[in-house]
């Protein structure tokens, strides 16, 4: 099916800069002339190609990203320097990769965009060094980059002045990393060496049915393997999202995925040095959520959706969810309360009752550190009976990556709100942002239950006796379940030691987080002096 693009063409690009009247003189015509020449690319049989394949040009995806009129190119009139295999022959202006800086929603970013109608997209060292420096320029002036990738890979005719290109861009990426954000747009083929730039980005979007990521494609792993397997089964949008986690979002087209890029900076500081960028709301900050008090079931084995928790807080009801495809289990995204961007992590009952496995441990922890780079404050809502059991999850090793997300949570230094919701089990009570691990305001609904496990659990471990020599041991447990419950079941006992700071009635919810957050807007806190820390990777 073709695409047409819904705002913004390739003349829109060169309309911005265009003299108003006929050049005046032959230097004028020429310039004319090249710029006309560099913005069809590949020529306007390739782009039509593209659209016979459902995918925009370059430009297209530029003009539709950013606000109408705002890029400004860099690097238009570069051309690769490859003089073999006939290469010299074989220029276009601009070499395959779209870069500059414009504004999304009024706020400057850095941008570029592989052009698959030249050489396919493949990078050469020219095109590399325009990448570079976009990337230089985005870190000196304190702004996101945003990559649209759709390119074959490395420019094979180039050899190693194409890997080393990548290697630029992986070194720029890194240290760049925690400082600006860095979101990629798979809008097409990326492959072997080329998946690592975006893996090494914080947040990747892929197009379904045109876009795929992978190391070694279909043929070579026939080849080696003997495994049969499709581009679409190996790499798709909807492998990566559910099954690698590689993803953490998909989208049906070009245009919906250059949207959900523009909403997911919406909540995104431009650099570690500035706060989320507030938005006002008509949703009160403070109003009371009746249905909260009803929401969570008092039985504690009985699944519900966290996300109409979550929702029922949030301003507009809105959460703009992460990886929702990649362990479900656990619940990530971004909101906001009062106007105030948060981060937030939730154990979903409805999905393996809220445990933490090694899928849900990555994925929150990952989360919970981008919110911490980039001053977001993180909201933690805690349903959790503990860790999966299994030896698929031992030898996997879920005790590194469940100390992963213990390790995200205490190394953070933004606000932390955790509310216990109801189980709060053993290890997974410390690990989802406890008081112990530096939360600032804990708070429980009078349904948590805060213990070393569940009663069932519990009460055959430390009455284990007394059952067994009872006449009538099902009885004699019964009663002592319902005693373990009566002690430990409930936040009161947490609360009487001062790890919870308070425990509330649900409805109040939304208003306590508002003012907690309020009250912490202003909060200062640092880790001890090094170099870097050494996460349990």
């Amino acid at each position: 099916m073709g695409v047409a693009p819904a705002r913004g063409t390739m003349v829109d690009t060169w309309a911005m800069s265009s003299p108003s009247k006929p050049p005046a003189t032959p230097q004028l015509q020429r310039l004319d002339d090249l710029n006309k020449k560099a913005l069809l690319g590949g020529g306007e049989a390739r782009i039509k190609k593209q659209h016979e394949q459902g995918k925009l040009s370059a430009r297209e995806r530029i003009d539709l990203f950013l606000d109408p009129g705002s890029f400004v190119e860099i690097g238009r009139f570069v051309t690769h320097r490859c003089t073999d295999f006939g290469m010299e022959q074989q220029k276009f202006l601009g070499d395959g990769v779209i870069t500059g800086y414009g504004l999304v929603d009024g706020r400057k970013v850095f941008v570029f965009a592989q052009d698959f109608t030249v050489f396919g997209g493949s990078l050469s060292g020219a095109y590399a060094q325009k990448i570079c420096k976009v990337m230089d320029m985005a870190l000196k002036v304190g702004a996101p980059v945003i990559g649209l990738n759709d390119s074959g890979g490395a420019r094979i005719q180039e050899g190693v002045e194409s890997l080393a290109g990548y290697a630029d861009i992986f070194l720029r990426n890194t240290l760049a990393s925690g400082v600006i954000p860095q979101i990629s747009a798979i809008m097409g083929p990326c492959a072997g060496g080329a998946v690592y730039s975006p893996s090494i980005t914080d947040f990747i979007l892929m197009v379904e049915g045109t876009s795929y990521m992978f190391i070694t494609g279909p043929d070579v792993i026939r080849a080696v393997t003997h495994e049969e397997v499709t581009k679409e089964d190996l790499g798709g949008a909807q492998t990566h999202a559910s099954k690698s986690g590689v993803c953490h979002l998909t989208a049906p087209d070009d245009k919906t995925c250059l949207a959900q890029v523009r909403e997911l900076l919406s909540f995104l500081p431009s650099n570690n040095q500035e706060d989320p960028p507030f938005r006002p709301t008509q949703d009160p900050a403070t109003r009371e959520v009746p249905e909260l008090d009803t929401m969570i079931p008092v039985e504690s084995n009985r699944p519900y959706d966290v996300k109409d928790v979550v929702r029922a807080v949030v301003d507009d009801g809105h959460l703009f969810e992460i990886a929702e495809a990649f362990a479900g289990n656990i619940v990530v995204g971004f909101a906001r309360i009062g106007g105030r961007p948060v981060g937030v992590v939730a154990n979903q009952p409805q999905v393996l009752a809220g445990v933490l496995d090694i899928n849900a441990s990555m994925k929150a922890a990952r989360f919970v550190r981008f919110c911490d780079c980039f001053n977001i404050p993180l909201v933690t809502f805690v349903d959790v009976p503990g860790f999966l059991p299994g030896t698929d999850q031992e030898y996997g090793g879920i005790i590194k990556h469940g100390a992963k997300l213990l390790f995200a949570f205490a190394e953070a230094t933004v606000p932390k709100l955790t509310v216990i919701l109801r189980k709060a089990y053993g290890g997974a009570y410390d690990v989802m942002a406890s008081k112990h691990i530096r939360a600032d305001i804990n708070l429980a609904f009078p349904t948590a239950e805060i213990a070393v496990m569940g009663p069932d659990g519990a009460v055959n471990i430390i009455r284990r006796n007394e059952i067994l020599s009872s006449a009538e041991p099902e009885k004699t447990r019964a009663e002592f379940i319902a005693e373990y419950k009566e002690r430990f079941a409930n936040p009161y006992k947490a609360a009487e030691l001062g790890y919870i700071d308070e425990v509330i009635y649900p409805r109040t919810l939304r208003a306590r987080l508002h003012r907690a957050l309020e009250m912490l807007k202003d909060k200062r806190d640092t880790n001890p002096p090094k170099k870097h820390s050494n996460i349990p990777l």
